[in-house]
Parts: structure tokens; sequence; C-alpha cells
């Protein structure tokens, strides 16, 4: 019965040891990998349609808006 017991607490510290040894080995692999950035392109300048209301004064705006609610109330 004493035999036992030492051999399962042998058998438990090993594998403590084993993961313990893989943890480190695990970390020391991710901090040495080098991650890479994709360099910055220049975006294309915005194109202007007819949803864009980007280049309309507040009068354009608003009378836009106002045709977009009554759409939303009679979708038909």
């Amino acid at each position: 019965m004493n035999g036992l017991v030492i051999t399962m607490i042998v058998i438990a510290v090993i594998i403590v040891i084993i993961v313990l040894l893989l943890a480190v080995v695990t970390t020391s692999k991710a901090y040495k990998y080098q991650h890479t950035v994709d360099p910055i392109t220049e975006k294309p300048e915005a194109k202007s349609d007819e949803n864009s209301i980007a280049d309309l004064d507040e009068e354009e705006i608003e009378e836009k808006e106002h045709i977009q609610d009554e759409e939303r109330k009679d979708p038909s």
C-alpha cells in the first residue's frame, strides 16, 4: 500500500514537470514569433453618388432626409 502511494506521487510529479516544460517551450516560441503588419495603402477618393450627403448644403440635406422619412412611412 505504501509503495503504491509513492509510485502514484512520482508519476504525478513527472506529469507536472512535463506539462510545465511544454508550457515554457510554447511560451518561449510565442515570444520569438515575429508579427508583421501589412503596409498602409492609399484609399481612393470617395466617389460622390446620389446617396452621398458629403457635398450637399444644409437645405439639400434636410430635403433628402425628408424624402427618406416619407419613403420609410410609405414604402410603396
